[in-house]
């Protein structure tokens, strides 16, 4: 059984490491080399969860943290879904995205957007066959990468339960 819940504030350091694990299977290999060296010398993941604090997302698997995921700015956009790689395969990922789309829900919002790398294909078939759909393909400057990615723009209509 999956669990999603807030995330403590003392359990930041261990998120950061699921988040870094998974950016380093899903996105370092569609990156430069001294992009992914200072990725992971700095692991972003670290401020970012901090600053988020609760409002970030934790799904467990028998009580073991196995993936993140955020609405950065409380909104209609999913900015975040990162699962280890031990857990993948499992429902990890769709239970993120259904927990953030009942608070996009929640917020008030009809429709529940997401970007993903045009590259990253098990995330963006995850992303497919909940029923998310293509609204946009384009070549992006990423903020955090400071690099140019092709990257999907997806969205889905939501309904309440």
């Amino acid at each position: 059984m999956i669990l999603v819940r807030p995330a403590a504030r003392d359990e930041a350091d261990a998120l950061a490491r699921i988040g870094l694990s998974a950016w380093c299977k899903g996105i370092r290999p569609l990156v430069s080399a001294e992009v992914a060296t200072a990725i992971e010398r700095d692991n972003p993941f670290l401020p970012f969860l901090r600053e988020m604090g609760t409002r970030i997302l934790v799904a467990e698997v028998e009580g073991q943290a196995a993936g993140i995921g955020a609405c950065e700015h409380a909104d209609d956009t999913i900015s975040d879904i990162w699962v280890a790689p031990a857990f993948e395969g499992r429902g990890v990922g769709s239970a993120l995205v259904r927990a953030l789309e009942a608070q996009i829900l929640e917020r008030g919002y009809s429709e529940a957007r997401i970007e993903v790398a045009a590259a990253n294909e098990r995330a963006l078939e995850l992303y497919q066959r909940l029923g998310y759909r293509q609204a946009w393909r384009k070549v992006v400057l990423d903020p955090v990468l400071r690099e140019n990615l092709e990257k999907i723009g997806l969205t889905r209509l939501l309904s309440p339960a």
